[in-house]
């Protein structure tokens, strides 16, 4: 564990809980997370219009500078601050801005797709997969990027069964045996999460 740095890893399928989790952990500690989001590394695409950009996969590991964002984490984990890209959304493409992050004691990186990558996924202390159910993934993606993304119902139910689905059954789902600690219900599961809080407790404590 490099400068007393704890990097914990937070992976699942899309709707998962990951978030709710991720913020559940931020509420309890603070100013000592930092927050590093895979999705902020997709790939930009300035060469494609914006109707080409709508028809990528974005569920695949190809969709997504990993190796940039191991790059940024192992310099993190050795007391560098990075300048992390942005991702923006409703543009389907990264945005110009860069936002500065800075290391803590605790480092939480999160994405559906970290596990995948073994360089990545072998700079993570804690390695937690968070396991829903596919129905309640589904409903909770739907009203996310409808309500947030300002996506129509149909191009999410649409994307869903060409890409998120198919995906998370050869990448994410595969990915689950890389995890130290399985999690049913995500930030829900409260048994877990005080399990995790202990963990991050006693590393400050040692740290």
């Amino acid at each position: 564990m490099e400068n007393n740095i704890l990097v914990i890893g937070i992976a699942g399928g899309t709707g998962s809980g990951k978030t709710t989790l991720m913020k559940n952990l931020t509420a309890k500690f603070g100013d000592v997370v930092t927050v590093l989001s895979h999705d902020n590394y997709y790939k930009r695409h300035d060469e494609l219009s914006y109707e080409q950009r709508c028809q990528l996969n974005y569920d695949e590991p190809d969709a997504l500078e990993t190796d940039l964002m191991a790059r940024h984490l192992d310099q993190l984990r050795r007391g560098e601050a990075i300048d992390c890209p942005v991702y923006d959304f409703t543009l389907h493409n990264r945005s110009e801005e860069t936002v500065r992050i800075v290391p803590k004691k605790v480092i939480i990186v999160e994405g559906i797709l970290i596990f995948e990558n073994e360089a990545l996924r072998n700079l993570m202390d804690i390695r937690i997969f968070v396991d829903t159910d596919a129905d309640v993934r589904l409903c909770r993606r739907i009203k996310r990027d409808v309500n947030k993304r300002g996506r129509t119902l149909e191009s999410v139910l649409s994307q869903y069964l060409q890409t998120v689905k198919p995906m998370h059954e050869k990448y994410v789902e595969p990915s689950k045996k890389f995890a130290d600690i399985v999690v049913p219900e995500g930030g829900k599961n409260l048994v877990a999460l005080d399990m995790i809080m202990g963990r991050i407790q006693r590393h400050l404590e040692e740290a």
